[in-house]
Formats: C-alpha cells, structure tokens, sequence
C-alpha cells in the first residue's frame, strides 16, 4: 500500500485540520540501488580501458588509405620511407593485377606490388613511362627528387636492372593502362595507351594482359564490403567539422528557439510543428534522390581528382544511398499521412502544452538546464568517436601467408627474389570485434543514463513547483533544478544506472537479432514457410513492443524516483499503478501531447540532416584530400545526434506534462478523488468540471 506523498516532497495540511500548509518537508532519504552504481562506475573503468587499447593499437589512417608492399599505411609520415602526402596505392605490376581476377587462380590482389604515390599516374603520348620502386641502395635519389621525377628513374638502372624491369620484375615498371582516384587507390582503366604498349613491345618486354579482368580484380577490392564500412568510418572523421555543427551547435539553437517559442506562442507550435516536420521529411527525401542520381545529375561519385570522363564507376555507396531513398520514401509517405490524420487532435495537445509552458514560465531555469547534461555528451562523444577510429583501425598489419611465386628485384640486396612477394593485410583478432561492440553498447548506455539523469532532474523540478501549489514564493527552493540536481546526485544515480541499462540490454538484444536475420536472410537459410515467418515477424513485433513499454514505465519511473526517493523498481511499481488506475485520463491528455513532441525532435533532427547535406554539398569534401565516399554516414550521424540533444532539450516539456499528470493523480487519490494542489490549467485541460467548481467557490468564499 502505497503512503501519501505529500508529506514526502510537498506541504500538507496541519494536525488541526485548518487549511493552513506548514512548508515544505525536507525529507529523509537514502541512497538506492547501490549495486549497479557499482556496476556503472566499474564498466567506465571498462571502457576506459577498452579505449585506451584502441588508441594504443589503432591508426586511423588505416581507414582511408592502403598498404604498400612493405606493410606501410599510405600517408603515414612515420613509415620508412616517409610517405607523408604519398596518399594513393598504386599497384606497379599489371600483370599482377590480372593475374589475381582469374577465378581459378590462387594469387590475391594483397600480394601484388603496390607502392603509395603522390597522384595516379599517366601513359605518355609519345614515349614510354615508368613507375620506378621507392629509391633505395644504389638509386641515391631523396623521396622528394623521386617525386618530382614523377617516380621515374629508369635511366639510372644499370644493365641488370633494366631487363629485370622488361620482364616485369622491378624495380621500374611500365605505365601501360591509364588510372584514376578511386578511394585512394589508382583503378586501372581496361583500355591501355596503344602508343605505351608499342614502345614497350619495341623495348622487348615481356606480354602484358589487357583483359577487362584488370579493371574488375581492383574495382572489386575496392568495393568490398570491409572497404566500404572503413571508407564511412573514415567519412565521419573527414567531416568532424560538419558533426560539430550540424550534430551540436545547429539542434542545440534549434532546441531552444523551440523551447522559447513553446514559452510564448504555445498555441501556435503545434501547427507549426507539423507543417515543418512534413517540409523537412520531404526535403531530406529529395535530397537522398539527388545523391542517388535519379534526380539532376549531382549524383556521388568515388573518382577523386582529375580522372577520365569516360569513365564511371558505381561502388556500394551509389547502392546503399538509393536503398535509403526508398525507406524515407515510405517514411515520408507514412509520416505525412499520419499528420493529416491528427490535425484535429492538435487543439487537444495545444491544451496539453499549455501546462507546460506555465511550468516553464514559472522555473525559468529549467529551460536552460539542459546545457548540462548537452556539454556532458558533447565531451563523452568526442572522445568516443575519437575512441572508435582507433579501436575500428586497431588491426594488427602483418604479412599474408602465400605460396605465390612473384619475383621481383630488391635494390638493397641487389638481386631478384621470389620468395618475399607476400603483400601484408590488416589482421582482426575476435577480440577486437568484442572490444568494438563493447564500445558500441557503451555509448548506448551513456546516453540513455545521461538523458534518464536529465530527465529526474526535470521531474524534481517540477514536482517542486506542482506541489507548492504552483506558488512562486520562498516556500520553493530558490534553484529547484539545482535543488533537484544535488538530490538526484546523492541519493538516485544508482537507480538511474539500472533504468537506463534495462533499456540498454533490451535495444542491444533486438539488434543482435535484427543482425542475425539480415544474416540469414542474405545466406539464404530465413524459413521460406508461413510459419517461420510469422515467427520472425512476432518476435520482432514483441521486441519493439516491449522495449517501447520499458521506456515508457521507465520515464514515469524516474518521475516517481525524483517525487519520492525510492528504488527504481519500487518507483516503476507505484508509476504503473497510478497508470492503470488513471488510464483513461492520462491517455486522453498525454498521446497527442507525445505525438507533437516526437514531430519536434525530429523536425530537429530534419534540420540537423538538411544542414549535414548542404555542408557536404560543398567543394571541400568533393575533391582531393577532404573528399567523402558517401554522405549516407555523416548525414545519419548527424540526425542521431540532433535527435539526442533534441530529446535533451524537449525532455523539459515532455517530463512537465508527465510529471504533473502523475502527481496529478496522486494528488487526487490522497484526497479522495480531489486534487488540492492542482493549478486550475491543468483541472481545466483534464476537464474535471467538479474540481474546477470547487477551486471557484473555494477562491469566491475568500474576502
């Protein structure tokens, strides 16, 4: 049995039974759910740890760029050579090249010879060109002198070196095919330099392939789908610039232009609301159609630099950007649909938001409090990301095991080798990919926890103000958010902690299943019969079900742990009570109030999108160094962090409402069905003729 709560947080009336209320009780609480504050402090230390594995280990320059020959990242000014600028791999034997797209043959494209060049190079018109090896032992030539020789030192080769090179054995080699940029590697055009090719064939050296086996063997290793999860990784570090603006800064003004606007034109904000989401949805829409090249011809493109214009080469990111254009396709219809069909519930959610504007008018603080937990996450984000470059790049690079016999001269020991053509790759150890999905979850649960401490500190707030009866006199803590701050501080985090990994655990094991489908389904093995899928589809259906039922009971659980201290289950307990119990009124108040929220977070995170793919739309990251494969990653990137801080921002009007309806009702059930302390808003948005009669006649008796 539940004991009253206002003699936990509010006033109650006195032991002779006037009308008087003595002041508000400073209650006596304890620390609660100890256990998995433990736990929480304990996996921080994991996650430090985990990290500082990462940043030991890892090099995001993996992420972009190849390995030459040697095992050396391409632009790694650490390498020996030094290759700072020396960006592009280029792979110095064609017949290599070729060698590795035959089906039945076992040579791998990882063991040909590759170097790292400063630009793809070109067949000459008129005579023959070299790509020469990194200068070493008798070539005395500086890696800048290399450069600007265009990497060509073949007149320096003695006898023994030259017809080394004829036979394709190095340490020069012929540019016979034309190359371009692609994702910095030099993709090799199936279409050699006839004038190149006679010149070499004059020059007596040995065939060289000209299927269009050679331009498919690098296009495939380039568009593979380990290729293509490094290239978006790398993509989100290229454009950090356009995540700190379009991630942080852009929803942050956003948020509060909304907030403001909440405060003083409330009855306008839901249509408002609404008209823009649906101008969003549509805008992001088209915007996903011009990437994808069906509308215009702004579609992306993978060359970097200056490339043939005959040539396009569509990679993964081309496919993946056009699958997204058909989700937000559906999502816009749906979305659009559904706006039209709560149009005249608007005037019921504008009534709802009036309840909150009042709070938010009345503890101004509140509508900057937010910040906090925003420059919390902005820091935590920072070093995740910075965290998940290095542990996604901390592969071990070592040298492949091969029985290829490829020769090729080695300028130190002044001699042909064929025993060292094993090229190196980049090697994933299981623990690695645990050590990824631990930091993953990571930053899952620090969000949730960071949003679930926002949100108590909200609910404190504004339980505050409810139960002095809305009054604005010294009765209410003069700071009652930082008053709800120090409470929420020393007595709840341990509760926080356990609601905010509930949520956490439940999200992961959906995911992990949703993985395991597409797994599945792509291998081919999903149950063709109606009974498999109708498993699939109700396990998936009872999934979301339940992990929207735990948010839910967990927000109101976090309003019952901020009005009465208690542990986190005993505060779910007493939230779900009052909510059976209270089902119809708080269903009629408090849906739509949700649904326009929800339009406003992701009118926000809209925004937040729109602005990431006018930011990437520039020239700086279409060319050279800066250049993207795709804007799918950032973009999403963006929006997700939009809806972050939205949700922090929002979290005022959302938990407002919820905490007022539920003191609301634990107001009326302590007195009988009538509520004493309920501002006459809100018994006017409830409806309830009989209370809003009786606060009439109480007010009229007064002299």
């Amino acid at each position: 049995m539940r004991g009253p709560l206002g003699a936990v947080i509010g006033r109650y009336p006195s032991s002779d039974g006037s009308d008087q209320m003595s002041s508000i009780i400073r209650h006596n609480r304890k620390c609660k759910d100890l256990v998995f504050l433990v736990i929480f402090i304990a996996f921080w230390v994991a996650m430090i740890v985990n990290s500082s594995f990462g940043f030991n280990q890892g090099n995001p320059l993996r992420l972009t760029y190849g390995l030459d020959y040697k095992g050396n990242v391409c632009g790694d000014r650490h390498a020996k050579p030094g290759l700072r600028e020396l960006e592009l791999k280029y792979w110095l034997n064609p017949n290599q090249v070729y060698l590795s797209g035959l089906k039945d043959n076992q040579f791998e494209l990882a063991d040909a010879r590759s170097i790292c060049l400063l630009d793809c190079p070109a067949p000459s018109e008129d005579t023959l060109n070299w790509v020469c090896d990194y200068p070493e032992g008798e070539i005395r030539l500086a890696m800048n002198d290399w450069i600007d020789r265009n990497y060509d030192y073949f007149e320096f080769l003695t006898p023994e070196m030259r017809n080394a090179s004829l036979q394709l054995r190095g340490p020069c080699y012929p540019v016979i095919f034309p190359s371009v940029n692609v994702y910095w590697s030099c993709q090799f055009i199936a279409r050699p330099s006839n004038n190149s090719l006679k010149h070499w064939q004059q020059m007596g050296g040995v065939n060289i392939n000209e299927d269009i086996i050679i331009d498919k063997s690098i296009h495939s290793s380039i568009n593979s789908r380990s290729a293509v999860l490094k290239r978006y990784m790398a993509d989100i570090g290229k454009s950090w610039r356009v995540l700190l603006v379009c991630g942080g800064i852009v929803p942050l003004a956003l948020s509060l232009i909304w907030l403001l606007l909440i405060r003083h034109f409330v009855a306008a904000m839901p249509w408002i609301t609404v008209a823009l989401f649906n101008i969003l949805i549509i805008s992001v829409t088209m915007f996903y159609y011009l990437k994808a090249g069906w509308i215009g011809n702004d579609a992306i493109s993978p060359i970097i630099g200056e490339h043939d214009p005959y040539i396009r080469i569509i990679g993964r990111e081309l496919h993946h950007l056009r699958a997204v254009a058909v989700l937000m396709t559906f999502i816009m219809v749906v979305s659009v649909l559904t706006s039209i069909a709560i149009v005249r519930r608007i005037l019921m959610a504008t009534s709802v938001l009036k309840v909150a504007a009042k709070v938010i008018g009345e503890a101004q603080a509140l509508i900057i409090f937010p910040i906090i937990p925003y420059t919390i996450l902005g820091v935590f984000y920072m070093i995740w990301f910075s965290a998940a470059f290095h542990l996604f790049s901390s592969g071990q690079v070592v040298q492949n095991s091969c029985n290829s016999n490829c020769c090729a001269y080695d300028l130190a020991s002044k001699q042909v080798h064929c025993d060292r053509c094993c090229g190196y790759s980049i090697h994933y150890t299981p623990h690695i990919g645990i050590a990824i999905l631990f930091h993953l979850f990571g930053c899952y649960w620090a969000t949730q926890f960071f949003k679930a401490a926002s949100s108590t500190v909200i609910a404190g707030s504004v339980a505050s103000y409810y139960w002095a009866r809305g009054e604005t006199s010294g009765e209410i803590p003069f700071l009652p958010v930082f008053s709800s701050m120090k409470r929420l501080m020393r007595y709840s985090l341990g509760s926080v902690a356990l609601g905010s990994l509930i949520v956490s655990f439940v999200e992961s094991i959906r995911f992990m299943l949703e993985s395991i489908r597409r797994r599945l389904k792509v291998s081919g093995t999903t149950p063709n019969n109606w009974f498999g899928k109708a498993a699939f589809s109700t396990a998936r259906f009872c999934l979301s079900c339940i992990e929207w039922t735990i948010k839910s009971v967990n927000r109101n659980a976090y309003i019952m742990i901020a009005i009465t201290g208690k542990s986190f289950c005993k505060s779910s307990a007493v939230a779900t009570e009052l909510i059976i119990s209270n089902i119809l009124r708080i269903g009629r108040v408090n849906v739509i109030g949700d649904v326009i929220l929800f339009l406003g977070k992701l009118c926000v995170s809209l925004s937040t999108a729109l602005f990431a793919f006018l930011m990437l739309d520039t020239h700086r990251y279409k060319s050279a160094h800066n250049k993207i494969s795709s804007p799918l990653f950032p973009v999403l990137v963006c929006w997700a962090l939009g809806y972050v801080v939205a949700t922090l921002f929002f979290a005022v009007v959302e938990m407002s409402i919820d905490t007022i309806i539920l003191s609301f009702c634990q107001d009326s059930e302590e007195h009988q069905g009538t509520a004493q302390y309920a501002p006459p808003l809100l018994i006017e948005t409830l409806n309830d003729e009989n209370e809003m009669q009786r606060l009439t006649q109480g007010s009229n008796d007064i002299p």
